[in-house]
């Protein structure tokens, strides 16, 4: 199931002052593959993902899914097929991490439906398979940056949808569950041909999990393509401004980045 992004623009203020969020951008999503978006603060790539999942419209430009419009799906039926990790999560009501993960699987209930036997063994599952069954009678409040984080990640799981997006999934994690998690997104894209796509500052996480990179500046995409081909020395110059040097690791066989000062 294919996402695809035509010609977008986007801007948070007037179209006539002519400062964009994004211009002009194009890009292709394809299911098997994992993206990674990389690029310096303030360059569009949170807004990108935003447009992806639909919770904002372009000014310029179409989004599409499997050939039509994101705007011609209804909420719950893209709900269905695309969902988003978001950076950050303010809960203001005390619900437990069993019941926020819950709330993946509505998409999939009937109207005033209740949770099936079904619907709680998924959630059951995304607990296990994020390690956070120690979380799940825990009220929302009371949790970590860190933990809050996993258990947006299993809500997202628990939606169960072709298309994953990540917006810095990784931010308020440590490296165990940093890895575990891109661990689990990989594997929905090796076995399962999901499509994911992940906004990412570590670049060096970036390398090791991403078969595609998209890097970003100024709201625009500087270059596109196959990690092995786009990860390089003169487009991180260009895009950071900071030297950098590529050494392949062999003991997971990716490239690596070394910045230098």
């Amino acid at each position: 199931m294919m996402l695809e992004v035509n010609g977008v623009s986007y801007t948070y203020g007037d179209r006539k002052a002519g400062i964009w969020v994004l211009e002009n951008i194009f890009a292709s999503f394809k299911p098997g593959h994992f993206y990674g978006i990389i690029g310096p603060n303030g360059c569009g790539k949170s807004t990108l993902l935003d447009l992806l999942c639909g919770h904002k419209s372009p000014d310029r430009g179409s989004v599409s899914f499997e050939g039509r419009l994101l705007s011609a799906y209804g909420k719950k039926v893209l709900a269905r097929n695309i969902a988003l990790v978001p950076q950050s999560l303010s809960l203001n009501f005390p619900y437990t991490a069993r019941e926020v993960v819950t709330m993946g699987r509505y998409p999939h209930l009937g109207r005033f439906a209740a949770p099936t036997a079904e619907d709680i063994n998924c959630v059951a599952s995304v607990f296990d398979q994020c390690n956070a069954q120690s979380l799940a009678p825990r009220y929302m409040t009371e949790l970590s940056g860190g933990e809050k984080q996993r258990v947006v990640f299993a809500r997202a799981l628990a939606q169960d949808t072709p298309v994953l997006l990540l917006d810095e999934p990784c931010a308020n994690l440590d490296v165990r569950y940093a890895l575990l998690l891109l661990d689990i997104a990989a594997e929905k894209v090796r076995e399962e041909k999901r499509t994911v796509v992940a906004v990412m500052h570590d670049i060096n996480l970036a390398a090791r999990y991403c078969d595609q990179l998209i890097f970003m500046k100024a709201g625009r995409i500087q270059a596109a393509g196959a990690t092995g081909k786009v990860l390089d020395e003169d487009i991180l110059k260009s895009i950071f401004g900071v030297k950098a040097k590529l050494v392949v690791e062999p003991a997971i066989g990716a490239p690596q980045v070394v910045f230098l000062r």
